[in-house]
């Protein structure tokens, strides 16, 4: 797709994704600049999903307002609604991320839960 200074598009970029205009298009190498957030970035060590003790467990805050980037263009998608602020943005994101962590906690847990019964069932009685 061809894009041009003034498209706005949904962008992921590292583990966000954004609302963005493109400001420049170098071959196909967009500069854009961030309107609002769609995804808020995942937190934690990517390089060792769902662990807790690492060397180094990041903070990722989402980009800030007309914070401009590189990103490939194949990578965008036309953006055609209403852009949100981007404060307001950010907030539903970031609540949306902490609630599906919240279910996946709990998730886990009843998952422990039914696997400490499946143990003892299989364990208590053998020999």
């Amino acid at each position: 797709m061809n894009w041009n200074p003034g498209d706005i598009v949904r962008v992921p970029y590292k583990t966000g994704e954004y609302i963005a205009e493109v400001l420049e298009n170098q071959d196909n190498k967009l500069l854009v600049k961030v309107l609002a957030v769609t995804k808020f970035p995942t937190q934690g060590d990517l390089h060792t999903s769902y662990e807790v003790d690492v060397p180094l467990f990041h903070q990722r805050p989402a980009l800030s307002h007309l914070e401009k980037f590189y990103v490939a263009g194949p990578s965008v998608i036309r953006y055609n609604a209403a852009i949100p602020d981007y404060k307001e943005s950010v907030r539903i994101a970031l609540e949306r991320e902490m609630e599906k962590l919240k279910k996946m906690s709990a998730w886990a847990e009843r998952c422990l839960v039914e696997l400490e019964v499946i143990h003892k069932e299989t364990f208590t009685n053998s020999k």
